[in-house]
This record gives structure tokens, sequence and C-alpha cells, in this order.
């Protein structure tokens, strides 16, 4: 997001490079509505959706009577995108006479309709998606070199989910509201214990995108009752034998147990205080209130009895009543 940030006022082509389902679509529309194009449209294209021969005429439009069927004149995807933004997704899909026609528009800054002979000048930032290499399609000869280093002026790569595992629990969370919302729930589902940890060791080959698709099957198939997800994705339930993989040792690395840890660390350095300058929200970097909130959720003692704990006078236990 600070390349997104940093890149969106230019008018300089982007190209995203990441996995099916990453969200290159959604960091496409973060870079228009941060950008001053933002009040014009922003025209998306699947370039592996459009037959090839009708691609030039989906992307450069068409003259009345140009070919069989052309009973008028249309307007393509790039003069509709005048003055905004065009997205080409899986643009490592099209074919190698649109390849040619496309640098066109990006050295000339015009387009040509198909039976056309004015050239159309167009003024419109190009952002460009793909899920494959696009310096190996350029070595095998499948994308031109000239037009590959024209499109990746300004290269994002978005991570895999697996690579970015920390996000994980927001994501669940977020999807869980959203889809009981979409779907009318009047409330927000939860997960059976110990769930959120597997979620996280799982790699999610398909994304965020399965992610999302998980958390609705989940919610649908268990019809209210907490969600565990071993029936969805194939995730394994927990198993008490001995020897399981998540016995005692993996427990401790739990979320869950790490942020209690890390929290009362913060609470042992300020010496039991949640306020002020030197309390542990300051270290933390939290509101105070927020702070306490969390404590209470995850059984972490504060206040006043709860200080000569921190300070190694009292014996005091997270969950305990306080």
């Amino acid at each position: 997001m600070e390349q997104v940030l940093k890149v969106a006022p230019l008018s300089s082509p982007v190209l995203l490079e990441g996995e099916t389902g990453t969200g290159k679509e959604l960091i496409a529309n973060a870079i228009h509505n941060f950008s001053p194009r933002n009040s014009e449209p922003l025209i998306k294209v699947n370039c592996g959706a459009i037959p090839d021969s009708l691609i030039d005429s989906e992307l450069f439009g068409h003259e009345k009577g140009a070919f069989t069927g052309a009973i008028s004149r249309q307007r393509g995807r790039f003069e509709r995108a005048h003055k905004g933004t065009i997205f080409l997704d899986e643009v490592c899909e099209l074919p190698h006479h649109a390849q040619v026609r496309l640098l066109r528009v990006l050295q000339e800054k015009e387009i040509e309709r198909v039976g056309g002979t004015q050239p159309i000048k167009v003024d419109l930032r190009i952002i460009s998606a793909t899920n494959k290499d696009l310096r190996e399609l350029v070595e095998e000869k499948k994308f031109r070199d000239d037009l590959y280093y024209r499109l990746c002026v300004v290269p994002i790569r978005i991570p895999p989910l697996r690579e970015r595992k920390v996000d994980i629990p927001a994501l669940v969370e977020y999807f869980m509201r959203r889809k009981a919302k979409e779907i009318g729930l009047h409330f927000i589902p939860r997960l059976v214990p110990g769930t959120m940890e597997r979620l996280v060791e799982y790699d999610w080959p398909g994304n965020v995108r399965e992610l999302s698709n998980a958390v609705e099957r989940a919610i649908v198939i268990h019809g209210g009752k907490p969600l565990s997800f071993e029936d969805v994705v194939g995730i394994k339930p927990v198993k008490d034998e001995p020897g399981s993989h998540h016995g005692p040792e993996t427990a401790d690395l739990s979320l869950k147990n790490m942020e209690v840890r890390h929290i009362m660390r913060a609470m042992e350095m300020a010496g039991g205080s949640v306020e002020g300058p030197k309390g542990a929200a300051a270290v933390l970097h939290v509101n105070p209130g927020t702070l306490r909130s969390r404590m209470r959720k995850l059984g972490i003692p504060f206040g006043r009895k709860a200080k000569a704990f921190y300070t190694g006078t009292q014996e005091v236990h997270p969950g305990e009543k306080r």
C-alpha cells in the first residue's frame, strides 16, 4: 500500500504481479481511487476472456461496416477510458497482434478503430496485471519485450497469503462479518476453539479468494453453529493423541497465547500501569481503553490489585477473576 500511495498520483503504467486470488483488482481500484483521475472511469478488461477474433474490436472499437455484424460505430475500451484508467487483467493472454496495437497506444497515445482511418488521441493510465512471469514469456518469445518494458515501469508484487499469514485472523473476521450480513444473519458467527490457529497453518493455494469462499461455505454448512472448517478446506481437527502436531508445545505458539505473553510483557515493563507516558498502552502504541478491552477478553489482569503481580509480589494468573 505504500507503493500504491507513491505511484497513484502519477500517470506511469503499473504492472501488478501476483498469483490468482491475491487481490490484484483491489490494488488496481486503490491506485485509481487515490489518483487525480478518480472522478473519471475505471474500465476493466479481462484479456483472457475475449476471443482473439474480437479483441481488436473490443479494445479499440470499430466503424460501421468494418466487418460482418458491425451495424453501427462502437467505441472500444481504450476510448471509453479517456481521461481515466484502464485495467488490463491477465495481460499475458493478449495475442500478438493486440500486443502490437497496445504498444502503439503506449508510445503514441492514440488508437485507431477497426475499419477506421483517423487516429484518435487518448489520455489514460494503464494498469496491467498478470499471474504469470512475463519475463519468462518474453524469453520464450510469447510476449513482446518492448511491450513488457513499457508496461513494467512500476512493478508491484502482491504476495500470496501464505507469505503474510499474520493477516489471516483479520481477514477471517472481516469475511465472517461481511458474509453474515450478505446472507442475512443477525449475529456474527464464532469459531470452534483452536480453529484460527489451524487456519493460519493452512497454506491457502487459492489465496484471499479461497479464504473468502471458505468462510462463506462454512457459514452456510454449519447453519449458525461455531465454524470449524475441517469439512470446508480439509483442515484436520485437533486431536489429543500422543505425538499430535497440536500438542502443548504447538498450543503455546498460538496467536492468542502469543498476544497474551506480549501484553503481559508490556505490563511488566510498565510496572502494571496501563495509562501514562510509560504505561503499557504507550509501550504498545494503542489506546488505553482499547488495551483494557482486549485484556478483559483475554483474561489478563490489570488494575490496582494486579500491579503487585507485575512487580513480582503477588501471584495472579490470566483468566482468573479480578
